[in-house]
């Protein structure tokens, strides 16, 4: 599949540059969805053997854009609850920014407050952004495991995985890889476990998402809350030991119609290439910037190719940003305001057309500011 071919197979609206919140499904998991949910609707002979096996399917479709093997990985209805697994089964220090995305955060925290055996260590960043620099002084023997986002929600900055393993050690490196994965040719191999929902960028829709867990953070992470479905043997008359590896973080059988459709989307990537993808992106995110410079609304994400992936942050001065905010909404540009700081998110699909709406909207803040 080519990147023509695969744009023609998504009908967002002109003008949307949310991607990085929500991105819009596609025909591939849209026609999985519509296919899946016949199938459970009518209930055929044989139908239920199919739907279960779409769990394989979408473990495979993720092993095959991460570099994993399929038993490291397993289905989660969200990243969130891959890291609540995570975080409830670590016993040790963690370092972790504060400014991390709440799902990092809480997931820490909660499992501090509940079990008592995590310890958190809250970093102090370069406004957010975890460097190899900015980590390297604060780690202490005590930590066990770092957790970053392989891009930070807020600031756009796409982390260097191999700076900080190289820094960590042979410590876990715990990812949220929710703002990267299928767009960004991470180097996952030095990780030791990795989240993503299928909401954002692989455009599978809300209730997708996987945990893969390494052969090492396996034997160092405890499955707290399996349940049945992560244990050996799911139907003995007794409670079972948990399966081995990733199988072991499931509290029930994983949704065969989220999961067909996260599988759908996953394969379509792979079919026009992470490389390709990240290109276009790449492209449309520089447009953006050269937008917002154009029209002097200060960009403070990363400008260099190799520090971001698909986010811009503008942040002009706090009396401009309503101003900036109307400018967007009036003419139908969809962008996330939070805080003192405008998001924009571009995938490969943006149309020729959001662009002229954004310049619109930009003319129009310049002139009323």
């Amino acid at each position: 599949m080519n990147l023509t071919d695969y744009q023609a197979r998504f009908d967002e609206e002109p003008g949307y540059l949310d991607y990085a919140r929500v991105a819009p499904m596609g025909r591939a998991a849209l026609e999985e969805q519509t296919a899946l949910a016949s199938v459970l609707a009518h209930a055929r002979f044989g139908s239920v053997a199919g739907l279960l096996a779409q769990h394989d399917r979408m473990r495979a479709a993720v092993a095959a854009l991460g570099g994993f093997r399929p038993d490291q990985v397993v289905f989660q209805p969200n990243a969130s609850t891959g890291l609540l697994h995570t975080m409830f089964g670590i016993t040790g220090g963690v370092a972790v920014s504060p400014r991390e995305f709440p799902s990092m955060t809480y997931a820490v925290q909660r499992a501090a407050d509940a079990l008592g055996v995590l310890a958190p260590l809250w970093l102090e960043t370069d406004d957010g952004r975890v460097t190899p620099g900015n980590l390297r002084d604060q780690l202490t023997p005590s930590v066990v495991a770092v957790a970053v986002s392989l891009v930070d929600y807020r600031t756009g900055y796409l982390v260097d995985l191999d700076g900080i393993r190289q820094v960590i050690g042979d410590r876990l490196l715990i990812v949220d890889a929710a703002q990267g994965f299928g767009i960004v040719d991470a180097p996952y191999e030095v990780t030791d476990v990795v989240v993503s929902g299928g909401q954002k960028w692989t455009r599978a829709g809300i209730g997708s998402g996987f945990l893969a867990v390494s052969d090492r953070a396996r034997d160092h992470l405890t499955p707290v809350w399996s349940s049945f479905a992560g244990s050996r043997d799911p139907y003995a008359p007794t409670v079972e030991p948990a399966a081995e590896g990733a199988a072991a973080y499931q509290v029930s059988h994983a949704d065969p119609v989220a999961a067909g459709r996260f599988a759908a989307a996953l394969e379509e990537i792979a079919a026009v290439g992470i490389p390709v993808l990240h290109r276009e992106i790449a492209h449309n995110v520089s447009r953006l910037i050269d937008l917002a410079d154009e029209y002097a609304v200060p960009v403070v994400s990363p400008r260099a190719e190799a520090e971001r992936a698909g986010i811009v942050v503008l942040e002009p001065s706090p009396e401009q940003l309503t101003v900036l905010a109307a400018s967007l909404h009036n003419h139908g540009v969809t962008a996330t305001v939070r805080d003192t700081t405008v998001r924009l998110s571009a995938h490969a699909t943006v149309e020729e057309e959001t662009f002229s709406m954004l310049r619109a909207a930009l003319v129009s803040f310049a002139t009323t500011i």
